[in-house]
Protein backbone atom coordinates (compact mmCIF):
# COMPACT_ATOMS: atom_id res chain seq x y z
CA UNK A 1 0.00 0.00 0.00
CA UNK A 2 1.74 3.40 -0.99
CA UNK A 3 0.97 6.37 0.51
CA UNK A 4 -0.61 8.41 -1.67
CA UNK A 5 -3.09 5.17 -2.71
CA UNK A 6 -4.16 5.36 1.66
CA UNK A 7 -4.13 9.01 2.17
CA UNK A 8 -6.24 9.00 -1.26
CA UNK A 9 -8.97 6.72 -0.03
CA UNK A 10 -9.23 7.97 3.45
CA UNK A 11 -10.08 11.56 2.18
CA UNK A 12 -12.40 10.36 -0.44
CA UNK A 13 -14.13 7.45 2.12
CA UNK A 14 -14.40 10.67 4.53
CA UNK A 15 -15.79 13.37 1.98
CA UNK A 16 -18.38 11.12 1.39
CA UNK A 17 -19.30 10.04 5.16
CA UNK A 18 -18.78 13.91 6.69
CA UNK A 19 -22.08 14.79 6.85
CA UNK A 20 -23.66 11.51 8.28
CA UNK A 21 -20.67 11.41 10.38
CA UNK A 22 -20.89 14.79 12.14
CA UNK A 23 -24.68 13.79 12.97
CA UNK A 24 -23.84 10.52 14.76
CA UNK A 25 -20.63 11.79 16.73
CA UNK A 26 -22.26 15.57 17.31
CA UNK A 27 -23.32 14.27 20.71
CA UNK A 28 -21.13 11.71 21.34
CA UNK A 29 -19.07 12.92 24.00
CA UNK A 30 -22.15 13.52 26.36
CA UNK A 31 -22.31 9.87 26.92
CA UNK A 32 -18.46 9.13 27.40
CA UNK A 33 -17.52 10.44 30.85
CA UNK A 34 -14.36 8.78 30.77
CA UNK A 35 -13.13 10.82 27.58
CA UNK A 36 -14.77 14.19 29.17
CA UNK A 37 -12.59 13.30 32.10
CA UNK A 38 -8.99 12.64 30.11
CA UNK A 39 -10.24 15.95 27.68
CA UNK A 40 -10.32 17.83 31.10
CA UNK A 41 -6.99 16.79 32.63
CA UNK A 42 -5.18 17.12 29.06
CA UNK A 43 -6.73 20.97 29.02
CA UNK A 44 -5.43 21.51 32.70
CA UNK A 45 -2.27 20.60 31.10
CA UNK A 46 -2.49 23.03 28.60
CA UNK A 47 -3.43 25.63 30.84
CA UNK A 48 -0.89 24.28 33.63
CA UNK A 49 1.75 24.96 30.23
CA UNK A 50 1.06 28.49 30.09
CA UNK A 51 -1.48 28.22 27.14
CA UNK A 52 -1.51 28.65 23.71
CA UNK A 53 -2.48 26.83 20.57
CA UNK A 54 -3.61 23.68 20.65
CA UNK A 55 -3.85 21.14 17.86
CA UNK A 56 -6.61 18.51 17.43
CA UNK A 57 -4.77 16.75 14.49
CA UNK A 58 -8.06 14.62 12.44
CA UNK A 59 -10.49 16.90 13.90
CA UNK A 60 -13.30 15.21 11.51
CA UNK A 61 -16.38 17.95 12.29
CA UNK A 62 -14.77 19.57 15.02
CA UNK A 63 -16.90 18.20 18.06
CA UNK A 64 -13.80 17.63 20.12
CA UNK A 65 -12.43 20.84 19.15
CA UNK A 66 -15.33 22.43 20.27
CA UNK A 67 -15.51 20.55 23.39
CA UNK A 68 -11.39 21.83 23.91
CA UNK A 69 -12.29 25.01 23.21
CA UNK A 70 -15.30 25.24 25.97
CA UNK A 71 -12.81 24.16 28.52
CA UNK A 72 -10.75 27.43 27.77
CA UNK A 73 -8.35 26.36 25.16
CA UNK A 74 -7.48 27.78 22.19
CA UNK A 75 -8.40 24.78 20.13
CA UNK A 76 -8.14 24.36 16.25
CA UNK A 77 -8.74 21.52 14.12
CA UNK A 78 -6.88 19.86 11.13
CA UNK A 79 -8.48 17.20 8.90
CA UNK A 80 -7.52 15.55 5.78
CA UNK A 81 -10.97 15.56 3.99
CA UNK A 82 -12.02 19.17 3.01
CA UNK A 83 -15.66 17.82 3.16
CA UNK A 84 -15.02 17.35 6.82
CA UNK A 85 -13.21 20.47 7.14
CA UNK A 86 -16.43 22.23 5.86
CA UNK A 87 -18.61 20.65 8.02
CA UNK A 88 -16.76 21.49 11.11
CA UNK A 89 -16.91 25.39 9.59
CA UNK A 90 -20.40 25.12 9.09
CA UNK A 91 -21.29 23.91 12.64
CA UNK A 92 -18.79 25.60 14.31
CA UNK A 93 -18.05 28.75 12.91
CA UNK A 94 -16.02 30.63 15.38
CA UNK A 95 -13.34 28.09 15.45
CA UNK A 96 -10.21 27.60 13.14
CA UNK A 97 -10.46 24.83 10.91
CA UNK A 98 -7.58 24.11 7.81
CA UNK A 99 -7.24 21.21 5.55
CA UNK A 100 -3.90 19.25 5.65
CA UNK A 101 -2.33 15.70 6.19
CA UNK A 102 -0.86 14.70 9.66
CA UNK A 103 2.19 12.51 7.11
CA UNK A 104 3.07 16.46 6.71
CA UNK A 105 1.73 18.68 8.68
CA UNK A 106 1.90 22.43 7.66
CA UNK A 107 3.04 23.68 10.80
CA UNK A 108 6.01 25.53 12.05
CA UNK A 109 8.40 24.06 14.08
CA UNK A 110 7.92 24.10 18.11
CA UNK A 111 4.58 26.20 17.09
CA UNK A 112 1.94 24.40 19.15
CA UNK A 113 1.83 24.25 22.84
CA UNK A 114 -0.25 20.70 22.64
CA UNK A 115 -1.68 18.71 20.35
CA UNK A 116 -4.67 15.99 20.13
CA UNK A 117 -5.16 13.01 17.61
CA UNK A 118 -8.57 11.46 19.00
CA UNK A 119 -8.98 7.90 17.46
CA UNK A 120 -7.19 9.62 14.07
CA UNK A 121 -4.03 6.96 13.69
CA UNK A 122 -6.71 3.95 13.30
CA UNK A 123 -6.13 4.62 9.50
CA UNK A 124 -2.64 5.27 9.32
CA UNK A 125 -0.08 2.06 8.18
CA UNK A 126 2.37 0.64 10.90
CA UNK A 127 5.09 1.82 8.60
CA UNK A 128 3.96 6.01 8.68
CA UNK A 129 3.24 5.92 12.45
CA UNK A 130 7.05 6.94 12.92
CA UNK A 131 6.81 9.88 10.63
CA UNK A 132 3.28 11.07 11.83
CA UNK A 133 4.99 10.69 15.43
CA UNK A 134 8.36 12.88 14.22
CA UNK A 135 5.73 15.55 12.53
CA UNK A 136 3.71 15.46 15.88
CA UNK A 137 7.15 15.97 17.99
CA UNK A 138 8.24 18.70 16.01
CA UNK A 139 5.71 21.02 16.02
CA UNK A 140 5.33 20.93 19.67
CA UNK A 141 6.64 22.94 21.96
CA UNK A 142 9.30 20.99 24.36
CA UNK A 143 7.71 19.61 27.44
CA UNK A 144 4.69 19.57 25.00
CA UNK A 145 1.99 17.14 25.34
CA UNK A 146 0.11 15.14 23.44
CA UNK A 147 -3.11 13.03 23.59
CA UNK A 148 -3.67 9.90 21.53
CA UNK A 149 -6.64 7.82 21.25
CA UNK A 150 -7.28 4.73 19.47
CA UNK A 151 -8.36 1.54 18.63
CA UNK A 152 -7.33 -1.62 21.14
CA UNK A 153 -6.09 -4.87 19.05
CA UNK A 154 -4.21 -6.89 16.88
CA UNK A 155 -6.27 -6.74 13.45
CA UNK A 156 -6.35 -4.69 10.67
CA UNK A 157 -9.76 -4.38 8.58
CA UNK A 158 -10.76 -3.35 5.56
CA UNK A 159 -14.03 -1.13 6.27
CA UNK A 160 -15.93 -0.46 3.06
CA UNK A 161 -19.08 1.08 4.66
CA UNK A 162 -20.25 3.09 7.48
CA UNK A 163 -22.10 5.85 8.49
CA UNK A 164 -25.39 5.57 7.32
CA UNK A 165 -23.74 3.32 5.00
CA UNK A 166 -22.04 5.36 2.80
CA UNK A 167 -19.25 3.39 0.94
CA UNK A 168 -15.94 3.90 2.26
CA UNK A 169 -12.24 1.73 2.26
CA UNK A 170 -10.63 2.63 4.69
CA UNK A 171 -8.45 0.07 6.44
CA UNK A 172 -9.03 0.46 10.42
CA UNK A 173 -5.93 -0.69 12.22
CA UNK A 174 -6.17 -1.95 15.79
CA UNK A 175 -2.78 -1.36 18.28
CA UNK A 176 -2.09 -2.33 21.65
CA UNK A 177 -0.93 0.24 23.96
CA UNK A 178 2.61 -1.23 24.35
CA UNK A 179 3.49 -1.02 20.83
CA UNK A 180 2.06 2.70 20.56
CA UNK A 181 4.20 3.38 23.75
CA UNK A 182 7.43 2.16 22.06
CA UNK A 183 6.28 4.11 19.00
CA UNK A 184 6.27 7.40 20.85
CA UNK A 185 9.38 6.41 22.86
CA UNK A 186 11.13 6.16 19.86
CA UNK A 187 10.23 9.57 18.50
CA UNK A 188 11.06 11.12 21.59
CA UNK A 189 7.90 11.39 23.83
CA UNK A 190 7.86 9.87 27.68
CA UNK A 191 4.17 8.22 28.19
CA UNK A 192 3.09 9.44 31.62
CA UNK A 193 -0.31 7.89 31.85
CA UNK A 194 -2.53 5.85 30.33
CA UNK A 195 -6.56 5.27 30.42
CA UNK A 196 -8.22 1.88 29.21
CA UNK A 197 -11.46 1.72 28.05
CA UNK A 198 -12.82 -1.98 28.09
CA UNK A 199 -16.06 -1.71 27.30
CA UNK A 200 -15.74 -5.13 25.66
CA UNK A 201 -13.57 -6.60 22.76
CA UNK A 202 -15.27 -4.74 19.76
CA UNK A 203 -15.13 -1.39 21.24
CA UNK A 204 -11.90 -1.80 23.54
CA UNK A 205 -9.76 1.39 23.23
CA UNK A 206 -6.58 3.26 25.01
CA UNK A 207 -6.13 6.95 25.41
CA UNK A 208 -2.18 7.88 26.40
CA UNK A 209 -0.99 11.35 27.77
CA UNK A 210 2.37 11.69 26.56
CA UNK A 211 4.91 14.46 26.28
CA UNK A 212 7.59 15.77 24.03
CA UNK A 213 11.11 15.38 25.54
CA UNK A 214 12.56 18.78 25.57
Amino acid sequence: MNVDGWLADTRSSYDTVAVSYADQLREALAGEPYLRAALAVFADMVHAAGGGPVADVGCGPGHVTAHLQESGVDAFGIDLSPVMIDVARRDHPDLRFEVGSMTDLNLADASVTALLAFWSLIHVPDDEIPTVLGHFRRVLRPGGPLLLGFHIGDESKLKTQGYGGHPMKVYVHRRRPAQMEAWLCDAGFTVEAQLLLDLDERLAGAVLFARRQL
